[in-house]
């Protein structure tokens, strides 16, 4: 697993489609899992699941972004999970920190 989490500013929506940008073109394989989105007021939550194939590391990974807060003043959180071939501990995150790399980049220009 790794992660990676920012405090980030701007419109909303604006975030979300950047960031599905970055993956979506930051892998040839990766994918549209599913995502969810929840509106309250001045509050907004997001959540996307990505997926992808690493080829360094010869499996599939994923990579699950939440987006939560208010008035264009967002929490940020963006967590990897999969890439291991080890049956009782990871050996190999070589591929979630690729993920993470595809929208690292991007969150930082926020």
């Amino acid at each position: 697993m790794a992660k990676y989490e920012k405090n980030v500013t701007g419109n909303f929506n604006d975030i979300l489609n950047k960031l599905n940008d970055a993956v979506m073109n930051g892998s040839m394989s990766a994918s549209f899992e599913d995502g969810s989105e929840y509106h309250l007021q001045n509050f907004d939550f997001a959540v996307r699941v990505y997926e992808r194939y690493s080829f360094m590391g010869g499996n599939r990974v994923s990579l699950t972004i939440s987006l939560a807060g208010y008035n264009n003043h967002y929490f940020l959180s963006a967590i990897t999970s999969g890439g291991s071939q080890a049956m009782l501990f990871k050996i190999n995150t070589l591929g979630e920190e690729g993920f993470l790399d595809s929208i690292r980049d991007m969150i930082e220009s926020l």
